[in-house]
C-alpha cells in the first residue's frame, strides 16, 4: 500500500514539474503572463467538466464490467444445476407432456445454429401450448428425484449472485414448490381425485416451461463463449430422445 501511494506522489510530482516546465519555456518564448493566465483559467474550469465526464464513463465500464463478471458466474451456476438437475428433470418432464415430439423437432440443436435458429427456438419454448397428462409412476419418480436434490437445490439458494438474474431463480422457486406438492402427498400421489391432478398439471407446467427456456438461454450463452462445451451440451440435447454424448 505504502509502495502505491509513493509511486502516485512520483507520478503527480512529475506531471505537476513537466506542466510549470511548458508554461516556463511559453513565457520565454512569447513573454506574455495575460495569455498564459487566460488560458490556464479556462483550462481549470473545463477540467470540472472532463473529470466529470470520465467518471461518468469509468463508472459505466466498471458497472458493465462487474455485471458481465457476475453474469459469467451466475452462467457457471446454472450449468451446474443443469448437469445435477435440470436435463435429468426435463426427461422425465417430457413423459407428462403430451405435445412433447412438437416441440422436440423445433430443439433439435446443431453445431451450425446461429443466433437466429436460439431466438427462433426461444420463441417457440415460450409460445408453447404445453398440454400435461399425469402420469402416476412418473409423478412418484419424479418426487424420488427432487427429493434426492433437495440439499443440492437448497445450497444454489444461498449464493448471492442469483439476485441477478430474476428468471433464474423463479425456475428453482416453481421447482421447489412442485417438490412441496409432491412431497406433502405422501403415499396418496397414485389416489388423488381429478381436481388435484389438475393443480399438478398447472405445477408441472410452470417447472417443465421455465426449465426449457432456461436450457435453451444456457445453450445459446455457450454457443457464443464457450463453444467447446456447446459441442457436449448439443449432443446431450434433453429434448432429443435419440441424443448420444458419442461423436458421430
Amino acid at each position: 500500500m505504502k509502495k502505491h501511494i509513493n509511486w502516485m506522489l512520483s507520478v503527480s510530482l512529475l506531471l505537476i514539474i513537466a506542466s510549470a516546465l511548458t508554461y516556463t519555456i511559453h513565457y520565454f518564448i512569447f513573454h506574455d503572463l495575460h495569455h498564459i493566465f487566460i488560458y490556464m483559467i479556462g483550462d481549470f474550469g473545463f477540467l470540472f467538466l472532463d473529470v466529470l465526464l470520465v467518471i461518468l464513463l469509468i463508472e459505466r465500464l466498471l458497472s458493465r464490467r462487474d455485471k458481465r463478471s457476475i453474469m459469467n458466474k451466475l452462467n457457471m451456476v446454472i450449468g451446474t444445476f443443469l448437469s445435477e438437475v435440470g436435463l435429468e428433470l426435463l426427461r422425465k418432464f417430457s413423459n407428462f407432456v403430451i405435445n412433447s415430439q412438437s416441440l422436440e423437432r423445433q430443439l433439435e440443436i446443431s453445431p451450425d445454429w446461429e443466433k437466429k435458429d436460439f431466438k427462433k427456438a426461444m420463441a417457440a419454448v415460450q409460445d408453447f401450448p404445453y398440454e400435461i397428462k399425469i402420469d402416476k409412476t412418473s409423478l412418484t419418480e419424479i418426487r424420488q428425484f427432487l427429493v434426492s436434490k433437495r440439499s443440492f437445490l437448497m445450497r444454489l439458494l444461498e449464493n448471492p449472485n442469483l439476485l441477478e438474474h430474476e428468471r433464474f431463480t423463479d425456475l428453482l422457486w416453481a421447482v421447489f414448490h412442485l417438490t412441496e406438492e409432491l412431497v406433502f402427498r405422501g403415499d396418496q400421489l397414485e389416489d388423488l381425485p381429478d381436481t388435484d391432478y389438475e393443480h399438478l398439471n398447472i405445477d408441472l407446467q410452470r417447472a417443465y416451461s421455465q426449465l426449457a427456456v432456461a436450457w435453451l438461454s444456457y445453450i445459446a450463452h455457450l454457443k457464443e463463449s464457450y463453444p467447446f462445451l456447446y459441442s457436449l451440451a448439443a449432443r446431450v440435447n434433453p429434448m432429443n430422445p435419440q441424443a448420444s454424448p458419442v461423436v458421430s
